[in-house]
């Protein structure tokens, strides 16, 4: 069985659905919450993997995993997938559908890491920089940390810029050692 094939023609299918009912972002939002819902707690697909538990149970857990107020899309989506058996898959249908959504909106991931908690003003600064060269919206995440010494590290899409002292230091030891 191919779990990529089957999640990924259930997540067009919701995606599809949910700009028809232009409910996209708010089930976006869902299927984020839900993936991070299989990350934060990784009892829960055992516990819905299990055969022994009811699909109305399963039905209960999947629909607080995607937020405390999941769209009726969402809950609906919830009980085909419960109906056609497919519960194994639900995680590898909710990260499809925010591929999917992404890809649909040009929307980014990126991350900046420093050595020090930067100002909101800062941090949208680089939000700019990142939206005027990839001509996209840009979801940040930001990162402190202090091995970096100084400096930042920007990631998105498949460019990363390492601007951190630790990386300066490192290249002026290179250069000592030949």
């Amino acid at each position: 069985m191919d779990f990529g094939v089957i999640s990924v023609r259930y997540a067009r299918a919701l995606l599809k659905s949910a700009l028809d009912q232009k409910l996209d972002d708010q089930v976006y939002h869902e299927m984020q919450t839900m993936a991070q819902s299989y990350i934060d707690v990784p009892a829960l697909r055992q516990t819905i993997d299990n055969p022994m538990l009811s699909k109305d149970v399963k039905q209960i857990l999947l629909t607080t995993a995607a937020g405390p107020l999941a769209s009726q899309l969402t809950q609906s989506f919830i009980a085909l997938v419960l109906k056609e058996d497919r519960e194994n898959m639900i995680q590898f249908m909710a990260n499809s559908y925010v591929t999917l959504y992404r890809k649909q909106k040009n929307v980014i991931s990126g991350k900046l890491t420093t050595a020090a908690r930067v100002s909101a003003q800062t941090e949208q600064k680089m939000r700019q920089m990142v939206e005027s060269k990839t001509q996209g919206t840009v979801e940040f995440e930001t990162e402190v940390n202090p091995d970096i010494i100084g400096g930042f590290i920007l990631e998105y899409d498949t460019y990363r810029m390492d601007a951190s002292v630790k990386s300066k230091l490192n290249n002026i030891l290179n250069t000592l050692k030949r």
